[in-house]
């Protein structure tokens, strides 16, 4: 299954600026981290997982019970850097836990079936 989200001109944007050693426009990186995230919401979807990406977004997904109020027990937390890796394929989940890029609480927060988008 293909996304229009994962081939937005800002996710190519942000991935050129990152391949040339820069960080990307801060709205071009918004968009890019953004898109990414809806992606994984639309492919995943659900309330059991709090995906965080910050300062950009982020988003619920995977089935499961349902978090309501407070902190979720099961969060994973990245910069947009790692995000944009994740997503695209250029980093495996494997390797960004082994390399302490994702930070990941609950037993629910794996998202390896997920990923590259």
């Amino acid at each position: 299954m293909s996304s229009p989200h994962i081939k937005s001109a800002a996710v190519a944007a942000a991935l050129t600026a990152l391949d040339e050693g820069r960080t990307p426009e801060r709205p071009v990186y918004r968009e890019a981290v953004r898109a990414l995230l809806t992606a994984l919401a639309e492919r995943a979807p659900g309330r059991s997982v709090e995906v965080r990406v910050p300062p950009y977004g982020a988003v619920q997904c995977l089935p499961g019970p349902r978090h309501t109020r407070g902190t979720p027990p099961n969060v994973v937390e990245m910069d947009p850097a790692t995000w944009l890796a994740l997503a695209t394929g250029r980093l495996s989940w494997a390797e960004a836990v082994t390399e302490g890029r994702v930070r990941v609480s609950g037993n629910r927060a794996d998202l390896s079936a997920h990923l590259p988008l």
